[in-house]
């Protein structure tokens, strides 16, 4: 069973992660926020794809859930911790955190940077 405290020893273990206030929430960031705390510790709400959601919330909806707004719609997947080992949290918020660490530049370019047509 994870709880808040392992969410943000994890979070911090992430490289780059800093954590701010976000509202009412506890906010996990690296270039943005991938990773938010609800204020009574018990949820988090994590960012993915829809996809990544969407397989998430099928696989384990005792553990994940859109966030019920426009967020939802666009990946933010609500995390309820009891329903987690703190391993299964470790993996949940490193795949959060991917999405939040700045491409580097030139990473993965087959192209040139020209928007004229090849």
């Amino acid at each position: 069973m994870a709880t808040a405290a392992d969410l943000r020893r994890l979070a911090l273990a992430l490289p780059g992660t800093v954590e701010r206030p976000h509202f009412d929430r506890r906010a996990f960031r690296v270039a943005r926020n991938y990773a938010t705390l609800a204020a009574d510790g018990l949820t988090a709400n994590l960012a993915y794809t829809p996809d990544e959601q969407a397989l998430k919330c099928t696989v384990a909806p005792e553990a994940f859930a859109p966030v019920p707004n426009a967020f939802g719609t666009r990946g933010w997947t609500t995390v309820t911790l009891a329903a987690l080992s703190p391993d299964e949290l470790a993996a949940a918020l490193e795949m959060a955190w991917r999405h939040a660490v700045p491409a580097r530049r030139g990473a993965g370019r087959t192209r040139s940077r020209s928007r004229s047509p090849e």
